[in-house]
Order: structure tokens, then sequence, then C-alpha cells
């Protein structure tokens, strides 16, 4: 009896988790990825032929047993850093990191300068 339990633990219950986690692993590449089509959308979000197509080949990618950071690199070589929702910090991107920095700090500076006018008059 214990032998047919196990039987039927390997034959139906490890495939169906394997394939949830493959789903799962699916759409949080998905949720990382943009579509340059929709720009503010994620792959996960986005029903342009474009995403369409793109997710067909991670997900052929996902079959093929590549991983997560193997699709990365094969999306950012053909599309460039900015496909990412999360770029790597590099030399080319660190300007878009330090922006939303230099825009906190300008705009503390001219709010600043804005109080002192005031205050003076």
């Amino acid at each position: 009896m214990r032998n047919i339990f196990l039987i039927i633990l390997f034959v139906f219950f490890i495939p169906a988790q394997l394939a949830m986690a493959s789903a799962e692993r699916e759409i949080n590449i998905y949720k990382n990825i943009r579509c340059l089509v929709c720009q503010g959308q994620s792959l996960n979000d986005s029903n342009s032929d474009f995403a369409v197509d793109l997710k067909k080949v991670i997900k052929k990618k996902i079959i093929n047993k590549e991983t997560d950071k193997e699709i990365y690199k094969y999306l950012t070589e053909r599309y460039g850093d900015w496909i990412l929702f999360d770029p790597p910090l590099k030399k080319k991107t660190l300007l878009l990191w330090a922006l939303p920095l230099i825009t906190l700090i300008g705009g503390l500076f001219i709010l600043g300068k804005r109080l002192v006018f005031h205050l003076k008059q």
C-alpha cells in the first residue's frame, strides 16, 4: 500500500509542483521585464505583440533549463539594460540610478531658496 502511495505521489504530485514552480518563475521574470512597446508596463501586464513574442522566448528558455541570470543576460544583450525594471548599477546606468537623487536635491535646493526668499520679505 505504501508503494502505491509513493507511486501516486511521484506520478501526480511532484510534476504538478514542478509545473507550478515553473509558472511562478515565468511570472516573476515577466514582472521584471519592461515591455518596449508599452514602456510603462511589464511583460506580465502587457498584451502587445512584442510582449506575447517575448513571453514565448522566455518560456522556451525556461523549458531549456536556462537560469534567470542567463535569460536576463540574453535580454539585456539584445535590448539593452533599459528592458529591465531593475537595471544593474554600471557606468552606463549610473545616471539612471542617480537621477532621482539629483532631482530630489535640486527640488530641495529650489524649495530652500524660495523659503529663504519669503522669510526675508
